[in-house]
């Protein structure tokens, strides 16, 4: 077994918001889910929407291309989701990465089947449970009956202890992946590549999953930005939630240079 996350280094009293104005050269890296998006009771049930839209676009030219989304939805998810309107991005927490050279995708780990089952058949057991399934990861959802967290991050444990898999703690979800990636080595292969190489990496995110994230971006000159409550992290910055970070990137294409 392996378990994702990196140490933390901030108190989590000790956050103030980002800066408005975007460091020069600055690279952003988005997750998705309670960040660019609400938390939706069932993961599907996040779709396009206009304002996201406009502002992705905006972010784009403002940035010369400089953006990405790095999250732990299948790349097929979020293109629907974005409407194909980002090109650089990093799927299944960093194990499906699009960047300028194509799709990278490593291979699923065999041991995932066994887990595959036994979530498949948990979920079956009661219908509040959602599993999903993104080929290289599973996932069991427990937002929707949270009196079922402990049982299921004890099944999930479990399954992990006796397997090769990650795994994942997230936000009311528990999910076991191929090792091998994570956000914050899709970071690091996004800025070896153009249009990011040299730039200032700046990672947006809420969840446990993007702990490797603000890791690597403060690693390589940068800073992280968390999401939502307060909590110990690796981020610089809080933000409170995701309407808090679109009205702070949509002051930020403002403050950036012509």
């Amino acid at each position: 077994m392996t378990a994702s996350g990196s140490a933390v280094r901030h108190a989590p009293a000790d956050l103030p918001p980002p800066p408005i104005a975007l460091p020069p050269r600055a690279a952003l890296f988005l997750d998705l889910d309670g960040t660019l998006a609400p938390i939706m009771p069932r993961p599907e049930e996040v779709g396009p929407d206009a304002r996201r839209a406009a502002l992705l676009d905006d972010l784009a030219r403002a940035l010369d291309g400089r953006l990405a989304v790095v999250s732990g939805r299948a790349l097929e998810d979020l293109d629907r989701i974005l409407e194909g309107r980002v090109g650089a991005v990093a799927a299944v927490h960093g194990l499906v990465r699009r960047g300028v050279h194509g799709v990278d995708r490593v291979q699923p780990h065999p041991d995932l089947d066994a887990a595959r089952e036994v979530l498949r058949d948990l979920a079956r057991s009661d219908r509040g449970l959602l599993f999903e399934d993104k080929g290289l990861s599973v996932a069991l959802h427990y937002r929707n009956v949270p009196s079922a967290a402990d049982a299921v991050v004890e099944a999930v444990e479990r399954l992990a202890r006796s397997s090769d898999l990650v795994l994942q703690l997230g936000d009311m979800v528990a999910e076991l992946r191929t090792p091998g990636q994570d956000k914050g080595r899709a970071v690091a292969a996004f800025l070896r590549e153009a249009p990011f190489v040299g730039a200032v990496p700046v990672f947006v995110g809420d969840d446990l999953t993007d702990e490797d994230g603000f890791a690597a971006a403060a690693r390589l000159g940068g800073y992280g930005v968390l999401t939502g409550p307060e909590r110990p992290t690796q981020a610089t910055y809080r933000l409170n939630d995701f309407n808090a970070v679109l009205a702070w990137l949509s002051a930020a294409i403002h403050e950036a240079p012509a």
